[in-house]
């Protein structure tokens, strides 16, 4: 069996600037620069601070070789995915953390990494009782991209070991490019069994294990994170549409308020309610809007009491649910049905 995400055709690849995250980080632990080397290549040192930002990926690859190089960090793309969150992946990390079983998660990955990083290709291919999961970096001009590599598939074995624990331990982590001197890092990461100079870059793993069940799948919030990502416009996406998606992955954590929003999106907070306003909206009326939405599915959904939809609607305490329920209802949420 192949499941292939789909390739872009665009002369130039784009990822979203979340690939950046722990960038700076890194640097200065290296003792870099990191807005130095980002105006070296060429890229907006905006780019450290808005994860939506859509950049080249050439230029991306070039600055980690760079860093890597001048670093004298052969781990530096690694080191960058040690840490890396679902998050990272904005909806998109949200639809995989909802999803029932890793399997499901993987296969919502191979169809929509292209969303996130247009020049990396995923792929399942399972043999018997074993899968592969097969991860490459294309570039235009053949350009370098072993930083790139090894960053991408730190971030998915950190996705499997969320699934999987992070006892979890995989048949083989294979890479195609040759050994570093150092393997400190990548034994830190991956575990014992990593091997070089392979025909794949790829992770192997029993397929028993893509059919582990996820105790905290909330298939509400998955079908929310679907619909985010159908209608996601890329870097054309209108204030309004990257608002809602920082709502939606915001909301769960109780950190939904506009100055994070706006420090997410590189912007200062009247930025943001500036645009909106062009749009025909505000800040809080697109909270309430989501809220509003999320609470009539998981009232339809009926597996979650309303104290934990409170939680999730990103109310850190039960009376604030009920009072925000009376001002949009004009009732409290018990007489619509359920209690807490």
């Amino acid at each position: 069996m192949l499941v292939k995400t789909p390739m872009s055709t665009a002369t130039t690849a784009v990822l979203r600037a979340a690939a950046l995250t722990h960038f700076e980080q890194v640097a200065t632990e290296c003792g870099l620069d990191a807005r130095r080397l980002v105006a070296e290549v060429g890229l907006p040192e905006r780019c450290l601070r808005d994860p939506d930002l859509t950049i080249a990926a050439h230029q991306v690859a070039a600055l980690l070789e760079m860093a890597a190089e001048r670093g004298h960090e052969p781990a530096f793309g690694l080191r960058m995915a040690a840490t890396r969150r679902l998050s990272n992946l904005g909806p998109l990390g949200l639809l995989l953390r909802d999803q029932p079983t890793l399997r499901r998660a993987l296969d919502e990955l191979v169809a929509h990494i292209h969303l996130h990083n247009e020049a990396f290709s995923l792929s399942l291919e399972q043999s018997g009782d074993w899968v592969s999961l097969r991860e490459e970096t294309v570039l235009e001009g053949g350009a370098p991209v072993r930083q790139s590599v090894e960053m991408a598939m730190g971030t998915t074995f950190r996705l499997l070991r969320m699934f999987l624990g992070d006892g979890w331990q995989p048949q083989r982590v294979g890479f195609r490019h040759s050994a570093p001197q150092n393997l400190a890092w990548h034994r830190q990461v991956f575990g014992g069994r990593v091997v070089f100079g392979q025909d794949f870059n790829d992770i192997v793993c029993s397929a028993r294990d893509l059919e582990a069940p996820n105790p905290g799948a909330d298939p509400v919030m998955a079908r929310y994170s679907q619909r985010l990502l159908e209608g996601d416009h890329g870097p054309n996406a209108s204030m309004t549409e990257r608002v809602r998606r920082l709502v939606v992955l915001l909301l769960p954590r109780g950190h939904c308020r506009a100055e994070v929003v706006a420090r997410h999106l590189g912007v200062d907070r009247r930025t943001v309610s500036n645009h909106l306003a062009a749009e025909g909206t505000g800040f809080k009326a697109l909270v309430d809007a989501m809220r509003q939405d999320l609470l009539t599915r998981y009232l339809q959904d009926g597996a979650r009491p309303l104290s934990e939809v409170a939680t999730l609607l990103g109310f850190s305490e039960l009376s604030s649910f009920s009072r925000w329920h009376r001002q949009q209802f004009g009732a409290t949420a018990s007489k619509r049905g359920r209690t807490v």
